[in-house]
């Protein structure tokens, strides 16, 4: 992308333009600012489906009435290695953010512990959170579904949704961080090529006959596909479970159902386990996550790249450097504050 092309922003211009929209579209202030960093996180490390471009997102949730705006997430202590946040109908990111130090506390306390979001709207990645989980040592698992967009292997109508999986492992800086989609890609990327006017490449999607396509608009009307043939979409079934009916949330079916043609982003559950090494191992925890930095090295000194390493250096570059956003795109998130 050339500078004829797009708008140079810095983060908190970012941050500030994504305030804006979100409170001039009638978002609570508690909200706006939990919303704000994920959109800013997202733009920051360079994934154009998760950054700014999810402010359109927000937006027609919030007037399709598809989410609660002024939600007041109630925790709920219900064991002692589980809470469960009932986020109210509002976006995921405030309930997650009030249920965080009690999932801490009893990963801390227990040396595992689960928390399962209810009543949640998702439209954002799961790494924010998992790197908010990480950040205090713990080993974290996230998982999401989300609506029926995406068919299972060997099928042609939707069931799934794009169920993404997160993990994270504390590191001595930073962390080992991996966030994908079970879909073959982010429902957001097929967007981002349909605005552009790009083919999608075939094993994405399939159009409204059941036939593999390479138009975006014709993949979003039709199906999806898993990542691995049957392998995503055997990961993809657990997840509608384990965040689903196992926490008392919706699949991606009875979300996609509930939404009725509104166009707003999903409605269901969250699932997220820590586990504090100390649980297992004592005083010996840290040299035995000091061990795994030996497999990080084995990886990438023959060239293979981590996960989350592109992300951390795109993060470096934005930091120092400011983002670029399309022209075409800005003008839309302009029009939102019209």
């Amino acid at each position: 992308m050339n500078d004829h092309e797009s708008v140079a922003l810095s983060l908190d211009e970012v941050a500030s333009l994504s305030r804006a929209i979100l409170s001039k579209h009638g978002l609570a202030a508690d909200h706006v600012e939990a919303v704000a960093r994920t959109i800013v996180a997202g733009e920051r490390d360079e994934c154009a489906s998760h950054g700014v471009y999810r402010l359109l997102v927000c937006v027609n949730t919030l007037r399709s009435g598809g989410v609660v705006a002024d939600a007041v997430p109630v925790v709920d202590d219900v064991a002692p290695a589980l809470v469960r946040v009932d986020a109210g109908g509002g976006f995921a990111q405030l309930a997650f953010e009030r249920g965080l130090p009690v999932l801490v506390e009893k990963a801390r306390r227990n040396g595992i512990a689960a928390m399962g979001l209810n009543h949640c709207v998702h439209f954002a990645a799961l790494w924010p959170e998992v790197e908010a989980v990480t950040a205090h040592g713990l080993v974290t698992l996230a998982c999401t579904p989300s609506h029926a967009w995406v068919a299972p292997a060997g099928g042609t109508r939707p069931v799934f949704g794009t169920n993404p999986i997160a993990f994270g492992w504390p590191r001595p800086e930073g962390s080992f961080v991996f966030d994908f989609a079970t879909s073959a890609v982010a429902r957001g990327e097929i967007e981002l090529h349909r605005r552009a006017g790009k083919p999608i490449p075939y094993g994405w999607g399939l159009d409204a006959d059941g036939q593999p396509t390479t138009d975006a608009a014709a993949a979003l009307a039709g199906a999806m596909l898993t990542f691995g043939g049957h392998k995503g979409s055997a990961l993809s079934a657990m997840i509608e479970l384990i965040a689903g009916p196992l926490i008392g949330d919706l699949t991606s079916a009875e979300s996609i159902a509930l939404d009725a043609g509104a166009g707003s982003s999903p409605i269901g559950g969250e699932l997220i386990l820590a586990i504090d090494p100390a649980g297992f191992l004592g005083a010996e925890a840290a040299s035995h996550i000091a061990r795994a930095e030996a497999l990080f090295d084995n990886i990438t000194s023959q060239g293979a790249r981590l996960p989350s390493e592109r992300r951390f250096a795109a993060r470096a570059r934005s930091i120092a450097d400011g983002v670029r956003v399309p022209h075409a795109l800005y003008a839309d998130l302009q029009r939102l504050l019209d």
